[in-house]
């Protein structure tokens, strides 16, 4: 399982700020700056990109802690770049050093946590929530 990760593996994913990536767009302010959440998910991009390539078929990561500093307001128009270093590997679980920068500066940093999952059964366990839901 997950032979080839190893500690240092980089990761990155890049967007660009737009109407729809902002905090006023997400519900999460009231500003058309770039929203914290769409900061997260793109540090979480970063980091999957990195490990899920390397992973057995059948396996995928699941994103299950973030921890970040949101440091910097970035507006509409200016590129976002998220980068990823894998800094533990604890059986299934990889946790990761984020960090995202716009065009100027350092806007985010923190660590995120992924768990590597069977694809099939976790979907199998998360679509029989539908069948138990009263």
């Amino acid at each position: 399982m997950a032979g080839e990760l190893k500690i240092g593996l980089r990761g990155k994913a890049v967007t660009r700020v737009t109407e729809e990536n902002t905090a006023l767009a997400y519900g999460s302010g009231g500003a058309k700056v770039f929203a914290t959440p769409a900061m997260i998910g793109l540090m979480e991009n970063a980091a999957l990109s990195s490990v899920d390539p390397l992973l057995e078929p059948g396996q995928i990561t699941v994103g299950i802690r973030v921890d970040v500093e949101h440091l910097a307001a970035t507006p509409i128009g200016m590129e976002v770049v998220a980068r990823s270093e894998l800094v533990e590997i604890d059986g299934k679980r990889l946790v990761f050093r984020v960090e995202a920068h716009d065009e100027q500066e350092l806007i985010g940093r923190g660590t995120h946590e992924r768990f590597i999952v069977n694809q099939e059964r976790f979907l199998s366990r998360t679509a029989a929530k539908l069948k138990t839901t009263p």
